[in-house]
């Protein structure tokens, strides 16, 4: 079974900067916000937080959920939008077993990419 070696791994082919923050937990620094993989029991976790809910008006949280919402379905491969803790912010899993560097680098492409490409239009709807 993979494990922290192979997520190391697959960091170090990648070649981003990226900071160990336990034995199973990493921060990757990119430029944008930073990323963080996890793993959790037999997954790896992906997360980027996106914004703070307290920056959006409470008369624009329908229409956050609503977008966010349809960008989980319309353009998110594989992750999703979802708040934590009074944030928005992006997921993706995948199973640690048959992981393998291409589908590492995909995902990690993938979330960083949706929240660069939809960071624009989630922040207008900030004060």
């Amino acid at each position: 079974m993979k494990g922290v070696e192979d997520i190391e791994s697959f960091l170090i082919q990648m070649d981003t900067p990226y900071e160990a923050l336990g034995e199973d937990l990493w921060v990757i620094k990119a430029g944008g916000p930073d990323l963080v993989v996890s793993i959790a029991g037999s997954v790896v976790v992906f997360r980027i937080k996106v914004m703070e809910m307290d920056k959006i008006p409470e008369e624009r949280h329908v229409d956050l959920y609503k977008t966010l919402l349809e960008l989980n379905v319309q353009e998110m491969l594989h992750g999703s939008y979802g708040l934590e803790e009074g944030a928005v912010v992006a997921t993706a899993a995948l199973q640690l077993e048959n992981l393998d560097f291409n589908e590492f680098q995909a995902a990690m492409d993938d979330i960083s990419m949706a929240v660069s490409n939809h960071y624009q239009t989630l922040s207008k709807m900030a004060a």
